[in-house]
């Protein structure tokens, strides 16, 4: 057990699909795991210490609880669990955008039960080489469970840990995700793309892509749709695209063009 969550001997994890998965790997040594998942369960070769599958109420029994399902099925999770919550029990999601789960979570749970938002800011394929060194997000928003699951995070798993609000958090990934996965969709429509003929910055661009491409639908919907700050992002971006293309087309000298400065592109990235 952890010396910063004494307190949790068990944890229990609705959703075992690729970052369920991915969690457990990182959690087994520490905790016993209980994992919930009607269409996903774990497998034989999911198996070692400390992981079984469980009923909805056996993970709710559990000291802490994990809600890794798609941001659309919080509120279905959240109404299974709500009946066998005890008293102390500190449930967390991981969702890619914070306010709406934040709402639903406080809104569904039960006042004794605590509540902290958190968005790991990496999934199967940036954490194939190990955590350390990857960034998590925290929201706390109930009850006192930030500090010693940040603890646990940074010394344990080795993460860097961000301690924000959901809104400031949501205002920050639809830039940084939204343009991520906005651009990388783009690109992966426009292939074939050159594989041999590349210069460093295309490979960059083009492992920036790689890493998203395989994402669930579901993940690029919650980024895009569900964030309340997305939609102004992809606005001004296809904005100043637009703004592009007519001062390419038009060229210098076109009077009604204005060039984008190197402000305005700054700001856009």
């Amino acid at each position: 057990m952890s010396p910063s969550l004494r307190s949790v001997s068990t944890i229990g994890i609705m959703g075992f699909g690729a970052f369920g998965r991915l969690m457990a790997r990182h959690l087994q040594p520490h905790f016993a795991l209980r994992i919930h998942d009607l269409h996903c369960p774990p497998s034989p070769d999911d198996g070692g210490r400390g992981l079984s599958p469980a009923t909805a109420d056996e993970v709710a029994a559990c000291d802490l609880v994990i809600l890794a399902v798609p941001v659309p099925a919080i509120p279905d999770a959240i109404a299974a669990l709500h009946p066998h919550l005890r008293a102390g029990t500190v449930v967390l999601d991981v969702g890619s955008v914070k306010i709406g789960p934040a709402r639903a979570l406080v809104e569904g749970l039960p006042t004794h039960v605590g509540i902290v938002g958190t968005h790991p800011l990496f999934g199967p394929q940036s954490a194939r080489n190990g955590l350390a060194g990857l960034k998590i997000a925290l929201c706390p928003i109930r009850g006192g469970a930030t500090p010693r699951i940040a603890a646990f995070l940074r010394h344990v798993l080795k993460l860097e840990v961000i301690v924000t609000t959901p809104d400031a958090h949501d205002r920050e990934v639809a830039m940084v995700q939204g343009l991520t996965h906005l651009i990388a969709k783009i690109l992966v429509r426009m292939e074939p793309l050159p594989r041999r003929m590349t210069t460093a910055s295309f490979d960059l661009l083009m492992q920036a892509t790689d890493m998203v491409r395989y994402d669930a639908p579901n993940v690029f919907m919650a980024i895009e749709r569900a964030n309340p700050h997305a939609k102004a992002v992809r606005d001004r971006f296809f904005s100043l695209a637009e703004e592009m293309r007519l001062f390419l087309e038009r060229g210098h000298d076109a009077a009604e063009t204005r060039a984008p400065d190197d402000a305005s592109l700054e700001q856009a990235s």
